[in-house]
Order: C-alpha cells, then sequence, then structure tokens
C-alpha cells in the first residue's frame, strides 16, 4: 500500500458501516477510514429502536448525540384479547442523528460513489477510480442467497404533525388489533412530541415485496380511525428486513467475493425482529478491539462471528418456523400474543438475543397457538425437539 492510503474501506454507508467508524474514532483515532455511499449520505432514512435491555449503559451512552427520543417509561402493546404495558425503558436513533455525528468524524473520507468491484485490497467506483487499502469491509446490506431461508417484515413509516395532541405518552410497539389478512400486520406508534407522531404499518410475510401506496391508505385510514387530523406528512421511511428460518450459514459465507462483511450481509441481525443495531454495537466493539485490521484478518474474524453467533440463535430460527410455517398466515398474531403474555424479564431478554434455557421452555410449553401437528413438524425438523 502507498502511504497515503487508508487503513481501512468500509463499503456502504450504513448502520454498520457508520457505528464501526465512529467506534474506531474513539477507540483508534490514529487510523485513516474511508466510507464508500452511493448515496453520500450515512444512515439513508431511518429510525433504529432499542430497548435499555438491548445494549449496555456504556454503549446506549456512545449512541447518546444520535439518539434524540427516549421514553423511561416503557412501552404499550394491543393484541385481541391483550392489552399490556411493559416497563422497559426504549429509545430512537434517527439517520440525520448517525450522519451528524459520524460525518464530521470522515470529513473528505465519505466518499460519494457507488463500488462496482470490492476485492480485499481495493475498491473500484463507477468512474472506475480505485482506491486501495489494507483492510476493506463489504458492509452494502443483503443480496439474494439461495443458501438462508428467509422470511421478511416490510414496513413503511410516515411521521406527521397532527393538528391537536395525540395523547400518548409513550410507545407502541405493536397495535395487532388492526385487520391482519393473509400476513402478521401491526402498526407501530412512535411519540416524538404531543403532537408529532410515527406511525409504521408493519407486516410479517412469505414475500418482500412492498406496495408503498397500499400501506400509505392503511395509515391513513388509521390516523382517522383514532381520531386524530393530519396537519403535515414531515417524513416518510420503509424498510424490507429479513426474517430468518433456516439456512447453510457456511454455504452462506462461501459464496461472493472473500472480503469481509458486517451488517444485513453477513447474517447479523436478530432472526426474529429482523432488527440489526445490537450486532452492529457489537461489531464496531468487535473491529476496535482487533488487532489484524487486514483484510484477511478482518474475514476472519467477522465470518468467525457471524457463524457463532448463527448457530446461538438456532431457538429464534424454530419459533419463526412456527410463525412461517405453522401458524396460518390470518393466525400469525395469536403468536405474538402469546409470548407477549409471558413475564417481561423473559421479552427483554428475548429481544436482547440472550434467552436462557428456561426462557426456551416456557416459550415452547402449554398448548401452542397453531396446529399440532404443525408446530410438532417444526420440531421435528430441529434438534431443539430433542433437546429442549
Amino acid at each position: 500500500m502507498a502511504s497515503g492510503d487508508p487503513d481501512l474501506i468500509l463499503v456502504g454507508g450504513g448502520l454498520a458501516s457508520s457505528l464501526i467508524v465512529w467506534r474506531l474514532a474513539l477507540d483508534r483515532p490514529e487510523l485513516k477510514v474511508v466510507v464508500v455511499e452511493r448515496g453520500g449520505r450515512l444512515g439513508g432514512k431511518h429510525t433504529w429502536s432499542f430497548f435499555d435491555g438491548d445494549i449496555s449503559a456504556e454503549d446506549r451512552a456512545w449512541l447518546a448525540p444520535a439518539t434524540p427520543h427516549r421514553w423511561e417509561g416503557g412501552y404499550d402493546i394491543y393484541f385481541p384479547g391483550l392489552s399490556r404495558s411493559l416497563a422497559t425503558p426504549y429509545n430512537s436513533m434517527t439517520s440525520e442523528g448517525l450522519h451528524e455525528a459520524v460525518a464530521p468524524l470522515l470529513r473528505d473520507r465519505l466518499i460519494r460513489g457507488e463500488a462496482v468491484a470490492v476485492a480485499p485490497d481495493s475498491v473500484t467506483l463507477a468512474d472506475q477510480t480505485v482506491i486501495r487499502a489494507r483492510g476493506v469491509i463489504d458492509a452494502r446490506g443483503p443480496s439474494p442467497t439461495p443458501h438462508l431461508d428467509l422470511g421478511w417484515q416490510l414496513f413503511l413509516g410516515r411521521t406527521v404533525r397532527l393538528t391537536e395532541p395525540h395523547g400518548l405518552t409513550r410507545p407502541t410497539i405493536m397495535d395487532a388489533t388492526v385487520a391482519q389478512g393473509d400476513a402478521y400486520r401491526f402498526v407501530y406508534l412512535l411519540p416524538f412530541d404531543e403532537r408529532t407522531v410515527l406511525v409504521e404499518d408493519t407486516y410479517y410475510v412469505d414475500g418482500p415485496g412492498l406496495d408503498r401506496d397500499i400501506i400509505r391508505r392503511r395509515i391513513d385510514d388509521y390516523i382517522r380511525s383514532r381520531g386524530w387530523t393530519v396537519e403535515a406528512v414531515v417524513d416518510e421511511e420503509d424498510g424490507v428486513l429479513p426474517i430468518a428460518l433456516d439456512g447453510d450459514i457456511d454455504a452462506f459465507w462461501a459464496e461472493g467475493p472473500p472480503v469481509a462483511r458486517a451488517g444485513l450481509s453477513a447474517a447479523l441481525f436478530h432472526p426474529t425482529t429482523g432488527y440489526s443495531l445490537l450486532d452492529a454495537v457489537a461489531t464496531a466493539r468487535l473491529v476496535a478491539q482487533a488487532d489484524d485490521l487486514s483484510s484477511a484478518g478482518l474475514r476472519k474474524l467477522l465470518e468467525t462471528h457471524s457463524k457463532k453467533t448463527w448457530a446461538d440463535r438456532a431457538f429464534y430460527r424454530l419459533l419463526d418456523r412456527m410463525l412461517f410455517r405453522a401458524a396460518e398466515p390470518s393466525k400469525r398474531w395469536s403468536v405474538m400474543r402469546r409470548f407477549y403474555s409471558l413475564r417481561e424479564p423473559l421479552v427483554r431478554r428475548f429481544y436482547a438475543g440472550r434467552s436462557t434455557a428456561l426462557d426456551k421452555a416456557r416459550i415452547l410449553t402449554g398448548k401452542p397457538p397453531v396446529p399440532i401437528h404443525r408446530a410438532l413438524r417444526q420440531l421435528r425438523e430441529t434438534g431443539l425437539g430433542r433437546t429442549a
């Protein structure tokens, strides 16, 4: 490498890349890091939310400059026959806050451009510019793969300013009292101030197609059903998140260029929620503590971490198969209602990906909210059916 070359190139400017940059700037400010992002702006247009139990207090403090919203009073859930308030504090990071926190750390090393070739020692842009570095991490998001069996969480959210106060004092994580159809559907509400609220319509479905116009109309209908009147639409965001049912993680890592990966492209997301923030925090810590930041060292580090994480989360993939394969699509909500009837510490550990053996037994015992023969089939198809 030439003396002016960066130490590390991150391809893609999403959450995983941004947190790696941020953590390296805090822990190893002598390193020269470049981010190549097609849109030229970090984070895209997203809101990332997390419970206090998902990450440590130290990590919450680190992320605080990009996390303008926090609800100490916990959150609510609503299902047919079950309404509940849970006490775990909830936080929301914004893409605007993330960009404002991280972009100044990069300055002119945030490069707007599309990467057309990624190699262990270089990244080639669409204009044929070649950037070289000792280490390269590809974090451009998931690509189609035959090696992971996935369901999907689709959502579209609108942040609206209302003519009158909405009356919400805490987030609604799931309002599943809405019409279901052939998916598990719920509405998610984040009250940003007394008249501003994010209204997000969410679906657990078998395919990744997102019909934005239909969802916008359903959001409008939901807002009217609450008796709210919209003064202005402030913003809009949407997403398609993978939900892991099964897969061959070794084959997944064997495909594609032999470079390190991070984020969703490394299968680092909670299998059931699709959320990746807690994994992005862990990845940033891992990279910042690594002795070897060469491409070969990073590839080994992140592939090993991904495979171990995948193995540790087999239980969640079993539950996802229950949700997607054992439950009728219009009845998937009943699986989640039963889960939310369980004790709050269990729910908190579940979201953090740290369910205990007793948690797993409690979730699987009792009358299943799905046809018993289908539930047994999913149990037989996994080793958990013999060991849980």
